[in-house]
């Protein structure tokens, strides 16, 4: 194999300018998905099919991370191999962003039928992950490892605000006139103008094409599946973060029907009650998310340490989660949104620095961080999976159409103990410290 030569590293003024690029886009990108994914999307299905709600949504977003998983991968290495006078990441993250905002479009006039959702909020998943691919791969490209922590804490803080401002966001839309509507409308436009925004933000991307070029085969596509050898600590961290994220897609994609059937269960305004508690845990996290994750990305870098930070940030998470279990009511969401929140912040500031640093190959860092990046969409899977599984289960055991309040407790718990094996593993990795 040939290798190709990598993008230069910045200077300080580009580097100022990857960051805000970095931080502007985890904003933006993650405004609309959480919204649409926590709230609007639950919402909608719920209209079509009450008593199946649940396992229309595990499906929805089980086939979405399939789709997700082959395209970070595939467009990973396209990116990698991509030669132009753009550069080889510009072209397509512009093109996963059109993609993306072109499905959510079409989905503003297609939520009475549950086929044509599953269709577009599949193709939704292949344009953001078309275009999420190249943009984590650009981090490997041009940020230098001693400051690599600071702007991963920044793009975790922007990917922390955008998701609480999501589910507020989200909770508003849900009480509006037609808020289901303008959510799919909020999302086409943001996700079609991000790509743009973000690689007019960076410093351009330099011509390309002098590099040592290999061509695209179906050879080479397939081999861009080939997880590394020889790298253990490569697959704690997959396994890792794929474990953490799959607690938190447990409890955060079923958000809504948890507010609505298990702390508010029984109550006729359990739907308008639900939205009011979202938006407020929204707010609490969002402030805790925040300092997390502006403070830890410069810690870190400032002590050489990011293995223990993820692990404690994991165990936090665990603490969080077991709120709800000790106080059934607001409160235990309100110290779940807290506690939570504080433990995801700092995660999102220093996982994807850690991830970069497992890396046993520079030269395909496209490829490799789109496996890691796997962990993105496989924790989906897992999550919604896990949670529509328990809550099926509990179902049939009660005999019940209904969602009883025990099948929340018993995804709490599940959760917890799924977050506690992921810091287990992350404390595995020996390369990082």
């Amino acid at each position: 194999m040939n290798k190709v030569s990598r993008q230069p590293r910045e200077n300080r003024v580009n580097l100022i300018r990857l960051s805000v690029g970095f931080t502007v886009s985890a904003v933006a990108c993650a405004i609309p998905w959480v919204a649409l994914t926590s709230v609007i999307l639950p919402a909608v299905l719920e209209d079509i099919n009450a008593a199946g709600k649940e396992s229309m949504l595990g499906t929805i977003n089980a086939v979405g991370s399939v789709v997700a998983l082959l395209a970070n991968v595939i467009f990973g290495t396209f990116s990698d191999l991509t030669r132009s006078r753009f550069g080889k990441r510009t072209p397509w993250i512009i093109i996963g962003g059109l993609i993306a905002g072109g499905a959510m479009a079409l989905l503003a006039l297609n939520q009475h039928s549950f086929p044509m959702i599953l269709l577009l909020w599949c193709t939704a998943q292949l344009g953001y992950n078309v275009m999420l691919a190249p943009f984590v791969a650009t981090m490997s490209d041009r940020i230098p490892d001693e400051v690599r922590g600071t702007i991963s804490g920044f793009y975790g803080a922007g990917i922390a605000a955008g998701q609480t401002i999501g589910n507020l966001v989200g909770a508003r839309l849900l009480k509006a006139d037609n808020g289901l509507t303008h959510g799919w409308l909020l999302g086409a436009a943001v996700f079609a103008a991000i790509g743009i925004v973000t690689v007019i933000i960076w410093p351009r991307e330099g011509d390309n094409r002098g590099e040592s070029d290999e061509s695209f085969s179906v050879k080479r596509i397939l081999e861009s599946f080939r997880p590394p050898k020889n790298a253990p600590d490569f697959y704690y961290a997959l396994v890792g973060r794929t474990l953490m994220m799959g607690g938190y897609w447990m409890i955060n994609t079923y958000l809504l029907y948890i507010a609505q059937d298990y702390i508010f269960a029984g109550n006729a305004n359990a739907t308008t009650l639900a939205a009011e508690l979202i938006a407020s845990m929204a707010l609490i996290t969002l402030a805790v998310s925040l300092v997390a994750a502006l403070g830890a990305g410069p810690i870190t870098d400032l002590i050489g340490r990011r293995k223990l930070p993820v692990a404690l940030a994991s165990v936090m998470f665990a603490i969080g989660s077991a709120m709800p279990l000790i106080f059934h009511s607001a409160l235990g969401m309100y110290l779940f949104a807290g506690i939570a929140g504080l433990g995801y912040g700092v995660y999102n500031a220093i996982d994807q620095a850690l991830n970069v640093s497992v890396l046993p190959n520079p030269d395909e860092a496209g490829k490799d961080l789109g496996i890691l990046n796997l962990a993105n969409t496989l924790s989906m899977v897992v999550g919604s999976l896990m949670t529509s599984a328990i809550v099926v289960i509990v179902k049939n055991m009660t005999h019940t159409s209904t969602t009883p309040t025990s099948a929340y407790t018993v995804v709490f718990i599940v959760a917890i103990i799924v977050v506690l094996i992921a810091a287990w593993l992350i404390m595995r990795i020996k390369k990082v410290k």
